[in-house]
């Protein structure tokens, strides 16, 4: 359980929510845990399949405090509002803010900045962690041309020109990328990014986990009651989660990039766990799939201090805290957009 902003997670699946007094009452085993007094609570997101009384959602429905549910894996189930309901009220802020370029580039443009830096970072951490085993000088030459262009994309305003320097700065990242996998080269290794369909077992590893943390993130958006359809750097397209892949530009790096790398580096993924189907798409396979997602759930319990809050928080809750102050931003509680800087 955790309290940030005004909203508590509860992210332990076996995690029952009932109503005692003024206060949520924690149970576990029929067994009170930890109890929360319900004021000035906006918000309560929990996860797992145990659910809550009717008479704290009664509660919640009448002091107006979001009740939302997730599966164990992040999955978006639905969400238990009152009468007073202000996600209106945000949804048309964000379809205003989308409809103008300008005010949409004000956004996409941390993403962006979010997205270079900690790209920069996970090269960095290559670089002194493995200085003997790379080529630190083509990885430093890398890391500083990101480091230029995060700057351009901090004082870019249009949407084209932002989509130019971001376009660059992947393709410089992606071409030193493989200098970052140290185990199995002869199975996994990297030369492009090829994704429709991927063409080597690296992206395939890399489509998976985009795939996971972007419909994490849409999951996390529709949560606080963003449309997660209506992006400001993705622009609409019928079917498309253009707002999570916004939010997901970045978190890819440090999650989804920093993942499939442990699992090749740590050896718990190999040359058998992938099939080539007869157009050269290379998938994994089932089983190695359900490894994945294990591993997947496992990395998403692990703890960092998320640098804006300040707060030890888990992993998985990342995308949530992100779409949370996106939201508060939306709504003028925050000048600016704070995207997650992992250093």
């Amino acid at each position: 359980m955790k309290q940030l902003l005004n909203t508590v997670y509860v992210s332990e699946p076996d995690m029952y929510l009932a109503l005692k007094g003024k206060n949520i009452n924690l149970m576990k085993d029929n067994k009170s845990i930890a109890r929360i007094p319900l004021h000035n609570i906006e918000a309560i997101s929990t996860f797992g399949h145990q659910g809550a009384s009717p008479a704290l959602m009664s509660e919640c429905m009448e002091q107006n405090i979001s009740l939302t549910f997730f599966t164990n894996s992040g999955r978006f189930r639905g969400r238990l509002t009152g009468k007073i309901n202000g996600n209106v009220t945000l949804r048309k802020k964000q379809y205003r803010v989308s409809d103008h370029e300008e005010e949409s580039t004000k956004i996409a443009k941390h993403f962006i900045v979010g997205k270079i830096f900690n790209s920069e970072q996970l090269l960095k951490r290559t670089t002194r962690d493995h200085a003997l085993r790379v080529d630190v000088n083509r990885i430093n030459q890398i890391v500083n041309r990101l480091h230029d262009s995060r700057k351009e994309a901090l004082s870019c305003n249009n949407l084209d020109e932002l989509r130019g320097i971001e376009g660059n700065a992947a393709n410089a990242y992606y071409s030193v990328f493989d200098e970052c996998i140290l185990h199995q080269k002869d199975i996994f290794f990297f030369r492009e990014r090829t994704r429709r369909p991927p063409l080597n077992p690296v992206n395939a590893l890399l489509s998976f986990a985009y795939s996971l943390l972007a419909s994490e993130s849409a999951a996390a958006l529709e949560g606080v009651g963003l449309d997660s359809y209506v992006g400001f750097l993705h622009r609409d397209k019928p079917g498309r989660t253009s707002l999570a892949l916004d939010l997901m530009e970045e978190l890819r790096s440090t999650i989804a990039d920093k993942f499939v790398l442990k699992i090749i580096n740590r050896k718990q993924i190999n040359s058998k766990d992938f099939v080539t189907k007869e157009n050269k798409a290379v998938i994994l396979t089932d089983e190695a799939r359900r490894n994945f997602l294990q591993l997947w759930q496992k990395e998403k319990q692990l703890e960092i201090t998320h640098p804006y809050l300040k707060e030890k928080v888990s992993w998985g809750l990342i995308p949530h805290i992100q779409a949370l102050l996106l939201a508060r931003f939306l709504r003028g509680d925050l000048e600016a957009y704070p995207p997650i800087l992992v250093r």
